[in-house]
């Protein structure tokens, strides 16, 4: 809610969406067989908002959401045209092994992302790293001593996220 606010202050108008395994259970984690669904939910409401802002459109998602968008403009990239990644969910926690990351280099949107320098899900090194992989225009925002959750001052680091988001897109 703070960062749709925190978005709102600078003239953006914010379409907040549950993916569909949100949807259908109102607790728990996502499961294997739930991320084309959640891929094609968010196509859909792509396409519904492409149609009332063919101008600009971003998506944006935090963890798990966030990774499902970057794999949906991988393989399309002109549903967007800006991707906003917070807290990426680069492997699971104590396994460094197993990178979510092979859809990288198929990016071609202009991508920011958002990330503690305390989270488990994958070290700001690791992120370095990895954002080498993608061949499109990245930001990396560090935020300083936050894990997945992105701290516990939420209205700031919304501000922030918003104000370094809106320096690298263009506003028609």
């Amino acid at each position: 809610m703070a960062l749709a606010e925190a978005f709102g202050e600078h003239g953006v108008d914010v379409v907040r969406y549950d993916l569909p395994f949100r949807q259908d259970r109102s607790h728990g984690l996502p499961r294997p067989g739930d991320a084309a669904h959640d891929r094609e939910g968010l196509r859909g409401e792509l396409s519904k908002m492409r149609e009332s802002k063919p101008d600009r459109l971003w998506i944006g998602g935090h963890s798990y959401g966030g990774r499902q968008a970057s794999m949906l403009l991988a393989d399309e990239p002109g549903l967007a045209d800006a991707l906003l990644l917070l807290s990426y969910p680069l492997h699971p926690p104590g396994k460094p092994g197993q990178m979510r990351t092979a859809h990288f280099p198929k990016l071609r949107t202009p991508v920011m992302f958002v990330h503690g320098t305390r989270d488990t899900f994958g070290s700001i090194e690791e992120l370095k790293g990895a954002i080498g992989l993608i061949p499109a225009e990245v930001k990396l925002v560090e935020i300083q001593g936050a894990g997945h959750d992105l701290g516990r001052d939420r209205s700031a680091v919304a501000g922030k996220i918003a104000a370094e988001f809106m320096k690298r897109v263009s506003v028609p």
